[in-house]
């Protein structure tokens, strides 16, 4: 058997694992790098021939999840680069992808004006392409090669997936989440045993305090701001984290009856939540049975932003995308409401360097926003990592499940 990480090896970003097994390769995930504009961005496919024959090198290749770290270069490798064989990802991800990948291009082509970049017509190609893996499905590429999705959490549609051909196995995690979350199950695997277990290590060798300890440190931070006549900003990105803080916020509302406004910037988000109202079943036991009564995704107390709203007078919390503050409304929200030291940002994930996002949680009193724009930061800055992968605890308990040769 023989692996290469043409992407993520040591490196958050750019997922690319190509694993040759029993004499088949699959290329799992074809991701895009967050840190680069250049050519750096995209795996190098080069590596696997200089021809450009790529379909008689890769057997298949399978999609774990919709995140761009994971789906990012897919168009490019199926539509710029010739690689017509199949593609495997769960219904889910197949029906998020193009939009995510729609979003990443509109930003690249028509913001930062680059050329050369997939093309809308390429990203609706490349889909076609895809043959959906559900849960636990045996899926034959050919007579040798077989496929098995497992439930990952994460985000809504991610999955694991072991591969076996002839008598050589491999199991490739993706991304996953052990502990439950207020809208996702955790990850589960059957005791497969394959030769070797390819793991995301995010957390490596962090052990996170409990979720329910954050959650209550959230909320409570959320309702002191507010008390004191604050605004909260809190930027996230559309899919999973969004869902997660309305679902606790929606709750404590209700609970506490407070009437402060909270409100959610649209565009990916309501898009979003149509999603998961369609893939209920891949939610958890809790949101499913609730779904009986009411939606859990349409919100009582959450009502769309709307620009004008960033100059209101008074408290309010806002929901804004995207998630590191580098462009859109969580940075034009951001921009109005730093100065203010009433006001409070919460930072509910991971940053990139680079972004004004990691420059204000690394403690940055006055930030470049761009060359014209500079903004002074009295913004009560809280830092709560809401991820949604599994810690050094969960890692292991995942080897124990598969309990694989290898890892």
């Amino acid at each position: 058997m023989k692996i290469v990480p043409l992407g993520a090896g040591q490196d958050v970003g750019r997922s690319c694992v190509l694993v040759t097994l029993g004499g088949k390769t699959i290329m799992f995930d074809c991701g895009m790098h967050m840190g680069y504009n250049d050519e750096r961005r995209f795996p190098d496919f080069n590596y696997i021939t200089t021809e450009g024959d790529f379909t008689s090198r890769i057997d298949a290749v399978v999609i774990t999840h919709f995140h761009l770290d994971h789906c990012g270069a897919l168009p490019h490798f199926t539509e710029q680069r010739g690689y017509h064989g199949p593609i495997y990802m769960t219904p889910p991800t197949k029906a998020i992808c193009p939009i995510l990948l729609e979003d990443y291009r509109k930003i690249t082509v028509e913001r930062k004006g680059e050329t050369n970049f997939f093309t809308s017509q390429h990203i609706k190609d490349c889909m076609k392409k895809v043959v959906p893996l559900h849960l636990h499905e045996t899926v034959w590429v050919d007579e040798e090669l077989e496929l098995r999705a497992y439930y990952a959490g994460h985000v809504l549609g991610a999955a694991m997936v072991y591969a076996r051909c002839g008598n050589e196995s491999v199991v490739y995690t993706g991304d996953y989440n052990m502990t439950p979350d207020r809208h996702l199950g955790a990850a589960w695997i059957d005791k497969v045993r394959p030769d070797v277990l390819i793991t995301e290590t995010t957390y490596g060798t962090t052990i996170r305090d409990s979720k329910r300890a954050r959650e209550r440190d959230f909320l409570e931070k959320v309702h002191r701001c507010v008390l004191r006549g604050g605004k909260v900003l809190i930027p996230c990105f559309a899919l999973g984290r969004a869902q997660e803080l309305c679902i606790l916020i929606e709750t404590y509302w209700e609970r506490m009856g407070l009437t402060a406004p909270v409100y959610f910037s649209a565009g990916l988000t309501e898009k979003a939540n149509r999603f998961y109202k369609l893939f209920i079943n891949w939610t958890n036991q809790k949101v499913k049975e609730s779904f009986v009564d009411r939606n859990p995704f349409d919100f009582k107390y959450i009502k769309p932003w709307n620009r004008d709203y960033a100059d209101l007078p008074g408290p309010m919390v806002c929901f804004a995308t995207p998630g590191m503050l580098h462009i859109g409304t969580s940075l034009e929200v951001f921009r109005k409401w730093a100065p203010d030291e009433r006001n409070m940002l919460i930072m509910p994930g991971y940053c990139v360097a680079g972004t004004v996002g990691a420059k204000v949680l690394s403690g940055m009193k006055v930030v470049d926003i761009d060359q014209y724009t500079q903004v002074h930061v009295n913004i009560d800055v809280q830092n709560l990592s809401f991820s949604a992968h599994a810690d050094a605890k969960g890692i292991m308990e995942l080897i124990r499940q598969a309990s694989p040769r290898n890892v």
